[in-house]
């Protein structure tokens, strides 16, 4: 814990969530992982994405915290599950994840507002936005998964024709992620 965080509990939860979101990260990628190894590539490919898409999120993050002159640190990640019993399980786990994500942005914006930390809340819509639909993308996975009645093939076909890979966001009002555009 930082000498401030007692002081600025929205900023303590915040460089937390850097840690969930690279651990959500890490952990689309392990399902990714897992669909590939079970012949699914467009919910792998669909995985893949997700999981750019959370450390992105968290990179964003730690930009923030470098655009306000607050200390961040990397650290370790959080439990990762490497093995599920079957892609729908799979998928409700990662339906799981992401309600329990949106459970923390959903904290972080009460957080900052009850602190008056009025940029800190703006920060937070975006990802609150985010979290919303990843909520419902997942839910749509899991019931197409559900009426699929065990034909996983059903599956693939509908991911990889209502879930297209995800393209950059170009909305101005998405905060930047830390190291882009830098030359590399």
């Amino acid at each position: 814990m930082h000498d401030s965080d007692l002081a600025q509990p929205f900023i303590a939860l915040l460089r937390a969530q850097v840690q969930h979101g690279l651990t959500a990260s890490q952990q689309y990628l392990a399902a990714a992982v897992y669909f590939d190894i079970q012949r699914l590539p467009r919910l792998a490919a669909h995985c893949y994405g997700r999981s750019e898409q959370q450390r992105g999120h968290a990179l964003r993050i730690v930009q923030y915290l470098i655009d306000r002159d607050l200390e961040i640190t990397i650290g370790g990640l959080g439990e990762v599950r490497q093995t599920f019993e079957s892609p729908r399980a799979a998928a409700a786990f990662l339906l799981a994840r992401e309600q329990t994500l949106t459970d923390q942005v959903t904290e972080l914006a009460k957080v900052a507002r009850e602190w008056t930390d009025f940029l800190g809340e703006q920060f937070m819509s975006w990802l609150l936005e985010c979290q919303q639909q990843d909520v419902a993308g997942m839910s749509t996975v899991l019931a197409v998964i559900d009426r699929s009645a065990g034909n996983l093939f059903d599956v693939e076909d509908f991911v990889a024709r209502e879930l297209p890979a995800a393209a950059p966001q170009t909305n101005s009002s998405v905060p930047k992620m830390a190291g882009a555009g830098r030359n590399k």
